[in-house]
């Protein structure tokens, strides 16, 4: 059964308590970006303003998440998520202030700066809790809730913009960020109060370790999903090109639902099996079939087959992001792991920021069909990066580092 292995997890004191309020306090991560377009573009007019303020709010975000890990790692979850989820109403509020003002351009991008640089990067914290209170378990319950926590992530990406569109048209273009707000400040002030699965902070004797990025696996991990975000930032907008050029420029929401939906069925699948292959294997052939999954997208020219070969093409998404996570929590020694965990995410960020500009660029000079060949060029490219690294990520299933490797100094 699917369901069972996921049903043992919840019965642990606390968990339900942080998975709720992890839940509530990312759903703005999928929130912000078109909440900032549609606030932005109706005030000024200019969908390139509109464009470039969700941008640069993003990639403030990817920035900061490292920072935000190791200061996390450092000090504990709580005593940073109350300053910051603060910090990041104060500031959301200044950008929704700004564009009621028509405050001028400079001052919008620098409210979404600010916006994006205090978003509490909440997805490696929930997982490290659950490293946490899974550490003296059978490790296949740590890979069955990293792959329910990749449901939700995909739950999250389908819900939160329908959440924030609809609010903007039945409401006023405000009301999408201002529900962020009190979504962010909910979920991010009741997780940091569950201090019973909050991880320790692991005090450091003798020599300390450099960041997690100075581990050859987790570098390589923050290129192969470096190419992986550049996928998702692509093909979310090359579909919203493909639709309009075929005349249906409503249905371009469901495509990208259908990317979702099977990522999130495979999520589940695939955390319900007890794997024996070794986590470095699964690695590599979920990025083959991740880019072997977007070649019937490069041949679809109509958008009915479009919607079977995007639902296929999201089927290998969830089972990538599983296993980079949890490589990078048997990579990364105890006290680093947020911040490592946080570098993926990074990686991602700026992928999907650079996917999103050379997608639109590609749509614009050779169309939308033959732009995809991009967001298939970028797949292609991170599946041989991971495939020729892959020595790198060779961990034992008890979680001790490849033979040789530290953890950086």
């Amino acid at each position: 059964m699917v369901v069972g292995p996921y049903r043992g997890l919840f019965g642990m004191p606390g968990v339900k308590g942080f998975v709720i309020a992890g839940f509530i306090g990312r759903l703005p991560m999928a929130m912000l970006g078109i909440g900032t377009v549609l606030l932005v573009s109706a005030v000024t007019g200019s969908y390139a303003t509109a464009g470039g303020v969700s941008a640069m709010g993003s990639l403030m975000f990817a920035a900061a998440a490292p920072v935000t890990g190791r200061l996390t790692d450092r000090f504990g979850q709580s005593r940073v998520l109350v300053p910051l989820a603060l910090l990041h109403g104060v500031a959301l509020s200044s950008l929704l202030l700004s564009a009621h003002l028509r405050a001028p351009d400079a001052a919008l991008y620098l409210a979404g700066m600010a916006t994006g640089a205090t978003a509490p990067a909440l997805g490696p914290m929930v997982r490290a809790r659950w490293s946490h209170v899974l550490k003296d378990k059978d490790p296949g319950k740590l890979h069955t809730a990293f792959s329910f926590e990749s449901v939700v992530d995909e739950t999250i990406f389908i819900s939160g913009p329908a959440l924030v569109s609809a609010l903007a048209a039945t409401v006023n273009v405000y009301a999408g960020l201002i529900a962020a707000i009190a979504f962010t400040l909910a979920g991010a002030l009741t997780l940091a109060s569950f201090r019973g699965t909050e991880p320790p902070v692991v005090r450091e004797t003798g020599k300390r370790h450099g960041t997690p990025i100075a581990i050859p696996g987790v570098a390589l991990l923050t290129v192969v999903f470096l190419g992986v975000g550049s996928v998702f930032g692509s093909i979310d907008l090359i579909t919203v090109g493909f639709a309009e050029e075929q005349g249906h420029r409503g249905a371009a929401g469901f495509m990208l639902a259908l990317i979702a939906s099977g990522s999130a069925i495979s999520g589940l699948w695939y955390g319900s099996r007890a794997w024996r292959i070794p986590l470095h294997t699964r690695f590599v052939r979920t990025l083959t079939l991740f880019a072997l999954g977007l070649i019937p997208v490069t041949l679809m020219e109509q958008v009915r087959p479009m919607l079977v070969a995007l639902f296929v093409a999201g089927l290998s998404i969830s089972p990538t992001l599983i296993t980079g996570f949890s490589l990078v929590q048997r990579l990364v020694p105890a006290g680093q792991l947020t911040e490592g965990m946080a570098w993926l995410s990074t990686a991602i960020g700026f992928g999907v920021a650079l996917g999103s500009w050379a997608g639109g660029w590609l749509t614009d000079a050779y169309g939308a069909h033959n732009a995809y060949a991009f967001s298939f060029g970028c797949a292609l490219l991170a599946a041989v990066v991971g495939m020729a690294g892959s020595a790198l990520v060779r961990v034992d299933e008890t979680g001790e580092l490849p033979h040789g490797q530290s953890g950086g100094s």
